[in-house]
């Protein structure tokens, strides 16, 4: 791929991003999207366009400067709605597509939209979720609205307001919008009951979009597959960093078609978790193996290494084959929201595809660190971003304590949550509930959740993800959580597994057989951990835990589970 100049000016506001990126790359794509299976293209222009004439349409129906919600699956007209309301002034607010009625209820009410755009496959539950609301079809308090599907309202509205501008109607075009302007409101991930509602200001996200093109290397010529949901600010704010890059976003078809969209769209750039992205690594690995390629993947590594000696970057050359295996262009992939296997993350790199990972939270923007294809440091999540200063609040005797950060990308507070915010932000510094170090290097390691530091009945710490990542490189595991049970007034370590049916049907294993090669395993990583850190008995399961949009297991709400079918679960001992 032919690398054109970084594109560095996405301006203070998102409004002001979007005329920038139109101005200067007219032409260039925005999206690509699929019409009855065939590909179209949507420029720039057009999409400022579409933005223009959907949001001068929302001016008309008094939704300017208003709270308006969004829910479906990642799309153009989940976009093309989006940036509509924050270039009007408004407020999106964007839902979890997974959300039953009446955790979308709550959310309504929570939120106070006066506005709800949905696609038509979510119809029943956003019909109910406004009964449940106490809100009709059409409410004066929540006006619902069909995005996708057949008789979906966007082309009729998008028509009606481009009239409205060719008539001399410019209100929506010269709305003002501050950088200090609430552009979205993002619910965490947890119950609904729980979760917060975190309100990002357009300097928030642009302060972030900025600090992300100094770091990284995108161009305007990149193609970005925006797999992670939009509702989620991993995959939004990622959506936005390469639009303010002149780049193009395509959208998956799928899980299981991820590989062919990457051929497809002739992908260069992959934003996902690490269960996505050590999948990749995974599947991989087992095509070398079952061809018989390990000396020759061991071969070509050492070449790739010497010829790197002498200033000869050739490993993208070396390793052709996977990278078509890969659709070809994949030249980037970007980890984020929980740690990356280190083996999957300089496996990747071994063969040519830069893999980075980074840290932050939707309180962030979302992101405070990360690694540069400059300076991959595996294992880490890199360094703070140039306008996020971070601290280790409290430290321990092995330099572990808190995180805590102050940046431009810190959120404006919890929506009408005072108390909540001030618990997380003291004196301009916010507390991540995270807990990591600092190497010499300076690259910052993440420990684990302080809320789910697990204390022993001695007094010794111990942060389950740091024995989670070790099981998790088993080839056999697709996820893993330890938790702790008391017996004779101890606490002991357990673990739950889930297996890959795949795996044991690959390796004609039962569970049984596999239980015993998970004794061995285990107490193989039980050696290399002092006694304390010991786990001593083990779950097996194939069926996937609770989990988040972007797969982190829901801590609580599993062991609630796994508690609830004490009788009924499959344990082992280990030796």
């Amino acid at each position: 791929m032919k690398k054109k100049d970084k594109y560095q000016n996405p301006g203070r506001t998102i409004k002001e991003m979007l005329f920038n990126v139109t101005e200067k790359f007219p032409a260039n794509n925005a999206f690509k999207i699929k019409n009855r299976g065939k590909i179209e293209p949507i420029s720039f222009m057009q999409l400022t366009k579409d933005v223009q004439t959907l949001g001068a349409e929302l001016y008309s129906l008094g939704l300017s400067g208003k709270r308006v919600g969004i829910i479906g699956e990642n799309s153009y007209p989940w976009v093309n709605v989006f940036l509509s309301v924050v270039c009007g002034g408004g407020t999106a607010v964007p839902f979890d597509k997974g959300f039953t009625s009446e955790e979308l209820a709550t959310c309504i009410k929570r939120s106070s939209i006066e506005a709800l755009f949905y696609d038509g496959k979510y119809s029943q539950v956003v019909h109910r979720a406004a009964e449940i609301a106490g809100y009709g079809e059409k409410a004066s308090e929540v006006t619902l609205f069909k995005m996708t599907g057949e008789s979906n309202v966007i082309d009729q509205m998008k028509l009606s307001g481009e009239l409205k501008i060719k008539t001399g109607n410019a209100e929506y075009i010269n709305t003002e919008i501050s950088e200090d302007d609430p552009a979205v409101i993002l619910f965490t991930s947890g119950t609904t009951s729980s979760s917060k509602a975190v309100v990002l200001t357009h300097n928030n996200i642009l302060s972030n979009t900025r600090d992300m093109h100094l770091y990284e290397d995108f161009y305007p010529d990149d193609v970005n597959m925006a797999f992670l949901p939009l509702h989620h600010s991993f995959g939004l704010g990622g959506v936005i960093v390469f639009m303010a890059a002149g780049a193009c976003s395509v959208f998956c078809d799928g899980l299981k078609y991820i590989t062919k969209n990457l051929a497809e769209y002739g992908v260069t750039v992959f934003v996902g978790v690490p269960l996505l992205v050590e999948n990749m690594y995974k599947k991989i690995m087992q095509q070398v193996k079952k061809s018989g390629l390990e000396r020759k993947i061991a071969l070509g590594n050492k070449m790739a290494g010497a010829l790197e000696k002498l200033g000869i970057h050739a490993r993208r050359k070396i390793f052709r084959q996977v990278i078509d295996n890969l659709g070809g262009r994949l030249r980037l992939i970007i980890c984020g929201a929980a740690p990356l296997m280190p083996e999957a993350a300089k496996g990747l790199n071994d063969f040519g595809i830069v893999t980075i990972q980074g840290y932050g939270l939707t309180e962030t923007s979302p992101v405070l660190c990360a690694e540069t294809p400059q300076d991959i440091c595996p294992g880490s999540v890199g360094k703070p971003l140039p306008s996020v200063t971070i601290r280790i609040a409290e430290p321990d005797e092995n330099g572990i304590g808190e995180i805590i950060a102050k940046a431009p990308n810190v959120m404006q507070g919890y929506l009408d949550q005072p108390e909540e915010t001030a618990e997380v932000i003291k004196n301009g510094w916010f507390y991540t509930g995270d807990l990591g170090r600092f190497d010499e290097s300076g690259h910052l390691w993440i420990t684990g959740r302080k809320k789910n530091v697990i204390v022993m009945k001695n007094g010794k710490n111990i942060f389950p993800e740091e024995i989670e990542s070790l099981v998790v490189n088993l080839p056999y595991v697709d996820d893993c959580m330890v938790f702790s049970r008391e017996k004779h007034n101890e606490l002991v370590l357990w673990i739950k597994i889930v297996y890959n049916d795949d795996y044991l049907k690959q390796e004609g294993l039962t569970e049984e057989k596999l239980s015993e090669i998970v004794k061995k395993d285990i107490g193989r990583i039980n050696e290399s951990m002092p006694k304390y850190k010991h786990i001593n008995h083990f779950i097996l399961d194939n069926e996937p835990m609770i989990q988040t949009t972007t797969k982190k297991v829901k801590r609580n709400l599993e062991i609630e589970k796994i508690n609830a079918n004490r009788e009924e679960e499959r344990w082992y001992t280990v030796d």
